[in-house]
């Protein structure tokens, strides 16, 4: 029977088991996840918290990090600046970067939402104001979201994916996870 796993990632933590790369330590997901054989499906930036799923079922991992399977991904961006309707609704017909033409994403300002604190904290300036944004998006382009809303003219301060198709992190506290039974 296949493993499903839902973690939430903390800030500054790799999507990764090892980093042979870095000379420094970094942490990485052998620090927070003791299973064995489980594999994330798709990464999620250093700078980025939330959903990360595993899982020891290639088949499964290739639905759900595939781009082709077009499987949602919904994600909690704190942005730079107040961006008015004419910039939701480029993000809604998709949005021209470097690499060519976003799919449409769903896209919609949401009230601040009740999230851990993340350490170390966003910048405040108290001269440039920030919103929220909950975007959903079909595919999986490096660093894509925040390409997204830097196109549009705001900068993205914050970013927490908060699911991956129906799977959600609600309940699972970062550096946290849980096995979901298939």
């Amino acid at each position: 029977m296949p493993r499903l796993i839902l973690f939430n990632k903390p800030y500054g933590v790799i999507t990764q088991f090892t980093d042979a790369r870095s000379p420094t330590v970094r942490p990485t997901l052998s620090d927070f996840i003791d299973v064995p054989r489980v594999y994330p499906a798709g990464r999620l930036d250093l700078d980025s918290e939330g959903l990360v799923v595993l899982t020891d079922d290639g088949r499964m991992q290739a639905r759900i990090a595939d781009p082709k399977f077009k499987m949602p991904k919904t994600y909690l961006v704190q942005v730079e600046g107040d961006p008015q309707q004419a910039a939701m609704d480029r993000l809604r017909r998709g949005v021209r970067l470097k690499d060519g033409m976003t799919l449409p994403a769903e896209a919609e300002r949401i009230a601040a939402p009740s999230l851990w604190p993340r350490d170390p904290p966003v910048r405040f300036r108290k001269t440039v104001p920030d919103c929220w944004v909950r975007l959903t998006i079909r595919e999986g382009r490096n660093r894509q979201v925040r390409r997204m809303t830097a196109a549009i003219g705001h900068p993205t301060l914050r970013l927490v994916r908060w699911s991956i198709g129906d799977w959600t992190i609600e309940g699972v506290r970062p550096g946290e996870c849980r096995e979901i039974p298939l």
